[in-house]
């Protein structure tokens, strides 16, 4: 469906060559100053025809806020916006009228609809997460004001160019080759952790692919460009971090935090993998290593030592800072001749025409923030509502001590 949320839903319309994109944004809660520039910053980050390294369309992408605000205050009924097409090519995509492309939805969409889009990848296209950015725009400026919530995210690699999560020299990593050995890479060195909590989108945007490390941005963007010369494509991965998120978030069980946000972050398009803290790598360490001991704040609450478990544990945040990651394939429309199939199963060549990004992960960095904002904005407001609740009720005085929460001091 298209529709994202339980009380804080968006829902998105609008396809690649249509007259515009856009969403209807509703819970979001009366009385947040709100104008098109509080948006406007994130769709022009995700919008095409930003460097040499991204499709050349060339969309304004500009915000026309439509109901759900007046004098620039929301009413708390809901917010419609919608960002025009300009620079639409419909000749460009011909040969779809015969070729299904390899790897991208115009085959499916027909077998699921019976229909499809003439013209680009239709809801499938990149163009539909407009409505997602700027619904998080939303969000994301509620959450800082309300909660000092930052969510930042970063390439981490394209290719098999990485970012290094450590600057040990390579004589000091341990060997994966040993199956014996536990002390496995750790992907929480000091300076991956150090990242995490101090990137900014400011570092970030320093650099045109967005990965805030000056060497590997620069093989990087040289990556990118072979692929584009070859008039190919080449995929990657984005991290994110969310910081300051309140403990308690998540609807166990088949809402948990991290089943949410996996939910989230695998219907942006183009997306094949997601992983949460420790992630994979967590699979060949040992729980004695992997295991997040318990500490006193400063604040009187409890925190923990390590943050294997990405600020998550039994589906609900425990107050650390959230990290996760998630694989971008190579974009599937590539102008190189492929030998495929017509849709009557006709052998034949295929060329696609148009103007597609090389490799994505640049232009995903905003639609990753958007998308983990609505997560948490939703997530906020389902156990602020049960807190309310429950705050009606008289003070338990029935349950034994180590079964409420105890009070700070």
């Amino acid at each position: 469906m298209s529709t994202f949320g339980t009380l804080f839903r968006v829902t998105t319309y609008g396809e690649s060559h249509c007259a515009s994109v856009g969403a209807i944004i509703d819970g979001c809660p009366p009385g947040l100053e709100l104008s098109p520039a509080d948006i406007q910053v994130q769709l022009t980050r995700r919008r095409p025809g930003q460097s040499n390294l991204t499709t050349p369309r060339n969309e304004k992408d500009l915000v026309q806020l439509q109901s759900g605000l007046e004098h620039g205050v929301t009413l708390g009924t809901p917010i419609g916006l919608l960002v025009k097409n300009e620079d639409q090519r419909p000749h460009d995509y011909t040969e779809t009228d015969l070729y299904p492309r390899p790897s991208h939805a115009d085959y499916t969409y027909l077998e699921k609809y019976g229909v499809k889009a003439s013209s680009g990848g239709g809801r499938s296209s990149a163009r539909e997460t407009i409505g997602r950015v700027a619904a998080g725009a939303i969000a994301e400026k509620y959450l800082k004001l309300v909660y000092g919530i930052e969510i930042v995210a970063f390439v981490s690699s394209v290719g098999k160019v990485h970012l290094p999560s450590s600057h040990a020299p390579p004589s000091l990593v341990p060997s994966d080759d040993n199956e014996d050995n536990d002390d496995v890479h750790d992907a929480l060195s000091p300076e991956f952790r150090t990242l995490l909590s101090t990137i900014t989108r400011e570092e970030v945007d320093k650099y045109m692919t967005r990965c805030p490390h000056p060497e590997t941005s620069e093989k990087m963007t040289k990556r990118i460009i072979r692929a584009k010369e070859a008039q190919d494509s080449i995929g990657g991965t984005v991290t994110c971090v969310i910081r300051n998120v309140p403990s308690g978030l998540g609807e166990p069980v088949f809402d948990k935090f991290e089943a949410t946000l996996a939910h989230a972050m695998l219907s942006i398009p183009a997306t094949k993998a997601f992983e949460i803290g420790s992630g994979f790598k967590g699979t060949e360490v040992p729980g004695s290593k992997h295991n997040d001991p318990f500490v006193r704040r400063e604040d009187g609450r409890l925190g923990t030592t390590t943050n294997w478990s990405g600020g998550v544990q039994g589906g609900i945040t425990n107050g650390e800072d959230i990290y996760f990651r998630i694989g971008f394939k190579s974009p599937a429309t590539i102008s190189q001749p492929q030998d495929t199939a017509q849709y009557n199963g006709t052998p034949g060549s295929l060329a696609a025409k148009g103007r597609h990004d090389p490799c994505v992960v640049p232009r995903a960095v905003p639609i990753v923030e958007a998308m983990a904002a609505i997560v948490v904005m939703d997530q906020l407001l389902i156990q602020n509502s049960r807190k309310s609740a429950a705050s009606l009720l008289p003070p338990i005085t029935t349950l034994p001590p180590t079964m409420i929460l105890p009070k700070s001091n």
